[in-house]
């Protein structure tokens, strides 16, 4: 499988060290060009790309950017394309979005409504960068971790069921875009070690969010 990343945070770069770690392709990119991401090619062992180069690359393409910079995205790259996004909405940083405050829509389907024709996941936005290069275990593990996605395309959804398997993780299906709010920052499921049953009973939650910042354990 081959992998493209937009985007070289902690976020991106450890997706890039596990996907190379299991056997994937993968190329890293960045807003500022290639030529700054010398160290994740040493590093984690990726190739290195423009943006453009790095959606072409990769069979499924994970976004993991600031939110608040999504709409500064291309959208002819992504056409066709499974996307895995990983972002999240952090008023602070991204400033105040009142279709997200109000819950009017989700960061997944703003995503899906700026890349038209691509097919989006919402996936690997609720852990931590941390806890993906230490939480995953092999298939059967007790101890195995499991992580939502959601989305509308039944066959992209497969997909990346596979890869967060092939990653060390247990996959459970929120359901379709609009539902990815259950999993977004600052619900019961977002950033907590959980098994299978125990994420189910959080996305189930409809209570009040945890406190800002709980999570980050």
């Amino acid at each position: 499988m081959r992998i493209g990343i937009i985007g070289a945070g902690y976020i991106g770069r450890a997706l890039a060290r596990l996907g190379v770690q299991s056997g994937c392709d993968v190329m890293i990119s960045n807003s500022r060009g290639p030529e700054t991401l010398g160290s994740a090619k040493s590093a984690i062992g990726c190739k290195i790309g423009t943006l453009e180069e790095a959606a072409a690359f990769g069979d499924v393409v994970a976004i993991a950017i600031p939110f608040g910079r999504f709409r500064s995205l291309p959208v002819a790259p992504f056409v066709g394309k499974i996307i895995l996004d990983a972002n999240n909405y952090y008023p602070d940083r991204d400033g105040v979005m009142p279709e997200l405050e109000n819950r009017e829509t989700t960061t997944s389907e703003l995503m899906a409504q700026h890349l038209k024709g691509a097919r989006v996941v919402k996936a690997f936005n609720a852990i931590l960068e941390k806890h993906l290069d230490t939480d995953g275990r092999p298939a059967g593990s007790p101890d195995r971790r499991a992580l939502p996605l959601a989305g509308d395309d039944l066959e992209a959804k497969r997909v990346v069921a596979e890869i967060y398997d092939r990653f060390g993780f247990d996959a459970v299906d929120a359901g379709a875009l609009s539902e990815g709010w259950r999993f977004e920052r600052a619900r019961p499921a977002y950033c907590v070690r959980l098994d299978v049953d125990q994420l189910k009973a959080a996305l189930a939650d409809e209570g009040p969010n945890v406190p800002e910042g709980s999570w980050r354990q």
